[in-house]
C-alpha cells in the first residue's frame, strides 16, 4: 500500500464503489485491514492514553488534508479505524489511500 500514501483523495460522486476483488487485491498488501460491514477497519494499539491521543490527533490531520473522514473509536490504549466513501456507497480508492496514509503514522 506505500504507493497509495502519495496519492491524494479526489471526489467520487457518481463513481461505483470497489469490486470486491480489487477490494481483496488491496487489503492483502495491507497488514492489519480487513472488510469489516462495508468498511476497511484496523485496530491500532498503544501503551497509554497519551499516545492513543497522539495517533488520533495526528490522523485527524490526515482526515482533514485529504477531506475523508473515518469512523473511530477510541479507548484508553487502542484506536479503531474504519473506512468507507458514503458517496460511492462502499469501498473507494479513497479509503485505501487513507488507510496508507494512517499506517505510515506510525513506525
Amino acid at each position: 500500500m506505500s504507493e497509495l500514501n502519495s496519492r491524494r483523495c479526489q471526489p467520487l460522486e457518481g463513481q461505483p464503489a470497489m469490486g470486491a476483488a480489487a477490494i481483496e487485491a488491496h487489503l492483502a498488501k495491507a497488514p492489519g485491514w480487513a472488510l469489516v460491514d462495508g468498511a476497511i477497519q484496523k485496530r491500532y494499539d498503544f501503551p497509554d492514553y497519551h499516545r492513543t491521543m497522539a495517533f488520533v490527533n495526528a490522523l485527524a490531520w490526515v482526515a482533514h488534508v485529504e477531506d475523508h473522514h473515518p469512523d473511530l473509536l477510541v479507548s484508553y490504549n487502542r484506536c479503531t479505524v474504519r473506512f468507507n466513501t458514503h458517496s460511492v456507497g462502499g469501498i473507494s480508492i479513497n479509503d485505501l489511500i487513507c488507510a496508507a496514509k494512517v499506517d505510515a503514522l506510525l513506525p
